[in-house]
């Protein structure tokens, strides 16, 4: 079916213009001038849909959303829900990719990999990672090698944790070889081969990676690093990192305008800057005193919320939808998405040009949400 978005205001994320946008199916066929009649005499289903002059931008990139749900370290009930998929939308993404985080024993990989292929049949595109916090790497065939050569949703490898007590307390030749076999087949599959790291807050920072780098033949670009925004010293630090070439990653919450405005301030490469959701990770709650009090859910609409407040202090439109959908997907080495050009994937998000609110999504071409209404309904 054609669908043709009328009067948009398009950011690919680089601004091309006010123009009309052709879509074929799940494809874009052409922006710029489109000759509605004559696609009216071919004789097949069109759709006409006018954008009023709104930011029309890819759909969001999700690198980091523990689709399974994360949690479950201060128990069983503490376990967080799973994913859903009008919630996932709900955030403006368009396409996620599921890791396991602490809790590599009661969410195993398989069912995350029947996870992500539920919610490709629910709409969007979705991916994963093989691994968890833990080593060895817990892997589906045996080794990371199989796993991301074989297994056609599996991308790279996760959230191998360093700098924090859950780890496993890895070694340099140890990340240094998850790296090499991760980088190996992703170079036989032709898929991202992407080392995911999480970052906790102990005393080391990414110290263990600069030296990985530092001795090791490993390729930077494939080392991509997630909640560097825990501290200012860590962020700078990132900062460092990503002069070797490494991607690093903000975790969105209330403070990540403060982040990303500081990060560049201090002269980052916002090239390799992206920001995710944690979305479905646990969120525990203290009181003053320190004590526990309770547990929160992280939110996949918390990037987009931090999206549009960064747009509504001024900031940089090109700049800042580059975050969550081109540098995301040179990153993970999705080609098809994180960009509107044609033969790429109808994955469009259309935002209001004044209150930057979320009025429109297209996942492969097929509405999810429409005039601000959730088109997508979860299964059960």
């Amino acid at each position: 079916m054609f669908k043709v978005l009328e009067n948009a205001e398009v950011f690919s994320p680089s601004y091309k213009g006010r123009h009309s946008v052709l879509l074929l199916n799940d494809k874009i066929i052409k922006i710029g001038e489109i000759d509605i009649e004559k696609l009216r005499s071919i004789d097949l289903p069109i759709e006409i849909y006018d954008a009023k002059q709104n930011i029309v931008t890819p759909g969001i990139v999700e690198p980091h959303i523990h689709l399974l749900g994360g949690g479950g370290e201060s128990g069983f009930h503490t376990r967080t829900p799973e994913s859903k998929i009008t919630e996932i939308v709900s955030g403006g993404i368009t396409t996620v990719v599921g890791l396991i985080g602490t809790d590599g024993i009661t969410r195993p990989l398989s069912a995350l990999l029947a996870k992500t292929r539920a919610l490709e049949t629910e709409g969007i595109t979705a991916y994963m990672y093989t691994g968890n916090y833990h080593l060895p790497v817990a892997t589906l065939t045996g080794s990371i090698k199989e796993d991301i050569t074989f297994i056609d949703k599996i991308i790279g490898t996760a959230e191998i944790a360093i700098n924090d007590f859950r780890s496993s307390i890895p070694t340099e030749e140890e990340l240094a070889r998850i790296i090499a076999d991760t980088t190996v087949a992703g170079m036989l599959a032709q898929k991202a081969g992407v080392t995911h790291f999480h970052v906790g807050g102990g005393k080391h920072g990414l110290k263990i990676l600069h030296d990985v780098i530092e001795k090791y033949d490993v390729k930077p670009q494939d080392i991509y690093v997630t909640h560097i925004d825990r501290t200012t010293t860590l962020l700078e630090d990132a900062m460092e990192l990503a002069k070797t070439g490494a991607y690093i990653d903000i975790t969105a919450s209330d403070t990540t305008k403060d982040s990303v405005n500081l990060y560049k301030a201090m002269g980052g490469d916002m090239s390799r800057l992206t920001i995710s959701t944690d979305g479905y990770g646990s969120l525990p709650e203290f009181d003053s005193n320190g004590n526990l009090i309770g547990y929160g859910v992280a939110k996949p609409t918390t990037t987009l919320e931090q999206i549009q407040k960064l747009l509504r202090d001024g900031g940089d439109i090109q700049e800042i939808i580059s975050l969550v959908t081109s540098n995301v997907a040179r990153v993970l080495k999705l080609n098809q998405k994180g960009r509107l050009e044609e033969n790429r994937d109808a994955d469009i998000m259309i935002l209001n040009r004044d209150t930057f609110e979320l009025e429109g999504l297209l996942a492969r071409g097929n509405w999810m949400i429409k005039d601000k209404k959730i088109i997508v309904k979860d299964t059960f």
